[in-house]
């Protein structure tokens, strides 16, 4: 999961109310479920030591939740009066709500959908259609037109002469629409934030596309059938094709890091700065490694299990996302006059956005770190 979009939450101080809420109506009752729900995220924010007014702006929020189109869930980070992220969700959640230093935000891991956002052009031999999606959206983004070139315009048999000529014509006006719809989506890609680019459509002028891309694009390009410009044309055989890509993409992002991850474990015997078997490679593994590297900024993808059993382990934190400890006087001896407790889950997330890391759920049934938290890192210790 892109950590980016978390960025508003640490813009400001806590406390912090994080809300996970089952908004589904699929039931006769379904008003009435959705009030118990609403009352019970208010009674938690109550006990849990919440102003009154962070507990109105969450309520507020909730009271103007769509009856219809309304996702499985939603999740609520409100802070001094205001809901600054409002995050709708792939899966339904508990319902649930917690007041603490940082917003809770682990959960969304599981809960918001891992579909990467995904560039799409439909091709054909004029140009192309560029679409933008996500687990959440599809925007258009424009088109890519090159020269269009029909039939020669008359019905008697060429010669072998004119045959060649019209060919090589034809197969240069193609050509240029290639380039021309590489340019379009090599100036639209760092724009876009997408990390996937699925081409589909016409299926020699596509190949052609997918030969002449930047190396960095085409190798993060699939191709897929059942594709067109033409209005009206179905879309539900391609959606179900691009969701195999996305999935397939996520599932190769995840094996590719647990890999790294592997490799970059410490060699059994050998001695770091805390001791034997603490010496290690291109990975970390457990709270105390993690926090190490989380202040040298050197997390470069942040992996977590389900469930993983460090990931409520207290830790101590400052202001700054590189402050974080594992002892309160650690954190003093940072500068921190007043450390104040956090989850190590939410300490690591707070770091891993301000650092630009991204976060990977491990699936359930793959072995991953121990005590599930672990990381990838930029550069070894």
């Amino acid at each position: 999961m892109e950590l980016g979009f978390l960025k508003p939450l640490y813009d400001r101080p806590g406390p912090w109310a994080s809300v996970y809420i089952d908004t589904t109506r699929a039931t006769e009752d379904a008003p009435r479920q959705q009030k118990l729900r609403e009352r019970s995220v208010a009674n938690q924010l109550i006990d849990a030591g919440a102003d009154a007014y962070t507990v109105r702006a969450v309520m507020d929020r909730l009271a103007h939740e769509p009856v219809s189109g309304a996702p499985p869930g939603r999740a609520l980070f409100a802070a001094g009066a205001e809901v600054v992220l409002d995050v709708p969700l792939a899966a339904t959640p508990p319902t649930e709500a917690t007041w603490s230093t940082l917003p809770h935000i682990a959960p969304l891991a599981g809960l918001r959908g891992d579909e990467p956002p995904c560039l799409v052009a439909y091709i054909d031999r004029t140009g192309a259609d560029l679409e933008l999606r996500d687990a959440h959206r599809c925007e258009t983004l424009g088109q890519a037109n090159g020269r269009e070139w029909r039939g020669r315009g008359h019905r008697g048999v060429p010669t072998d002469r004119y045959e060649w000529h019209y060919r090589n014509k034809v197969e240069n006006g193609w050509n240029e629409t290639a380039d021309v719809i590489v340019g379009e989506i090599a100036r639209t890609w760092p724009e876009t934030g997408a990390r996937l680019l699925v081409l589909t459509g016409d299926p020699r002028e596509r190949r052609v596309v997918h030969h002449r891309l930047p190396d960095q694009i085409k190798a993060v390009t699939v191709e897929v059938e059942n594709g067109s410009r033409s209005p009206g044309a179905s879309r539900s055989a391609l959606d179900r094709r691009i969701a195999q890509a996305c999935e397939e993409y996520v599932r190769g992002r995840v094996e590719d890091a647990l890999d790294r991850f592997r490799a970059g474990r410490g060699r059994g015997g050998e001695h770091g700065a805390r001791g034997v078997d603490s010496n290690p490679g291109e990975a970390a593994e457990g709270v105390p490694a993690l926090v190490d590297a989380a202040r040298s900024h050197q997390v470069g993808t942040l992996l977590l299990t389900q469930d993983a059993s460090d990931a409520g382990r207290a830790v101590w934190i400052g202001p700054g996302a590189d402050q974080v400890a594992v002892q309160r006087g650690q954190a003093q001896a940072m500068g921190v006059p007043k450390p104040e407790q956090a989850r190590a889950d939410d300490a690591l997330l707070r770091s891993a956005v301000a650092a630009g890391a991204e976060l990977l759920l491990v699936p359930e049934g793959t072995k991953g770190p121990a005590g599930g938290l672990g990381a990838v890192l930029r550069w070894s210790g």
